[in-house]
């Protein structure tokens, strides 16, 4: 089966906020307005991340959509780390409250969409999140950013090692592409880039 086949699909970039004890958000690419009448929504959020749990407990949630403007440290504040290891929302002041009680992120985004969950799909290692949307704003007329945006404008570069003289290994972090060379990764190594650790690299050639 061709998996490339996968890259082709067009997505936009979203965080997706919740409150319970505290405030949690983390990004997703797939919200989709599923009715208009009444007007619904669907996020899909994997079970591993916090933001799904605060959801199932609470009910409610809201969708920022990123625009072309968001730099990349909004996607290393809200998709790169874990809301279980730090406070996503400490010193962070460009959020505002919705009236479900959750935040909605006011900086590098052009619109949110916030409501209350009416039904739960259960997907395996992802719950989808059917939402009756209460409230909505535009903020501005900035495009929406896709994911292919993103990787090719917002998302760093850093220089891909690609081949050593020596024939040494080279990992790979599988989150944001940066390489690190020699024979073995140390056990507390985390990338100097997305800050993901050891386990989300693969050795790519030696």
């Amino acid at each position: 089966m061709g998996k490339n086949a996968m890259h082709n699909i067009s997505y936009g970039l979203y965080i997706v906020t919740s409150k319970t004890y505290k405030d949690n958000g983390c990004i997703s690419n797939t919200a989709v307005q599923v009715t208009s009448n009444p007007n619904r929504v669907s996020i899909t959020i994997n079970k591993a991340n916090l933001t799904h749990d605060m959801i199932m407990e609470s009910g409610v949630l809201t969708v920022s959509i990123l625009s072309e403007k968001a730099t990349f440290g909004l996607f290393d504040r809200f998709g790169l780390k874990s809301g279980r290891d730090v406070d996503k929302f400490d010193g962070f002041t460009a959020s505002r409250r919705a009236a479900n009680g959750t935040l909605y992120i006011t900086r590098g985004t052009n619109a949110y969409i916030s409501g209350k969950v009416c039904q739960t799909i259960d997907l395996g290692t992802h719950t989808m999140f059917i939402f009756d949307v209460e409230e909505s704003d535009v903020f501005n007329n900035d495009p929406s950013v896709t994911y292919a945006y993103y990787q090719a404008n917002i998302k760093p570069k850093p220089k891909a090692v690609g081949e050593t003289p020596t024939g040494q290994t080279i990992w790979r972090c599988t989150v944001c592409g940066y390489e690190y060379v020699g024979e073995e990764l140390p056990d507390d190594f985390e990338c100097p880039l997305c800050h993901h650790p050891k386990s989300d690299f693969v050795k790519v050639m030696k």
